[in-house]
């Protein structure tokens, strides 16, 4: 062993780099999964939207014809009203920010 433990080999230095470089080939940054992830974020939560919507429209219309005992005709209305609702949410995620940077959606 030498007494001077605190110099490296400068072999080792060039061995250490290129291993470095070729893992860094090899194993390409996960940016392009993590777009990827980001991607799948946003088509579940838009269609998140959708179904939600639908879902609560349904349920306020069941209870309507449920507590005035009509034939399905709030529900109908209701499930109409939904879509329509949903369409908007998923319209307003999708949207562009605006100039002022904000997304569209009221605070």
């Amino acid at each position: 062993m030498s007494g001077n433990g605190s110099q490296r080999d400068p072999s080792f230095e060039d061995r250490l780099r290129t291993a470095r470089q070729n893992k860094a080939r090899a194993n390409p940054s996960p940016s392009g999964a993590r777009s990827d992830a980001a991607g799948l974020g946003f088509g579940l939560r838009a269609g998140m939207e959708l179904v939600a919507a639908e879902l609560v429209a349904g349920a306020i219309g069941y209870g309507l014809d449920h507590l005035f005992h009509t034939l399905p005709l709030f529900l109908v209305i209701f499930i109409l009203l939904g879509g329509a609702a949903g369409v908007m949410n998923v319209w307003r995620l999708m949207a562009p920010p605006g100039p002022d940077g904000k997304d569209g959606r009221s605070a």
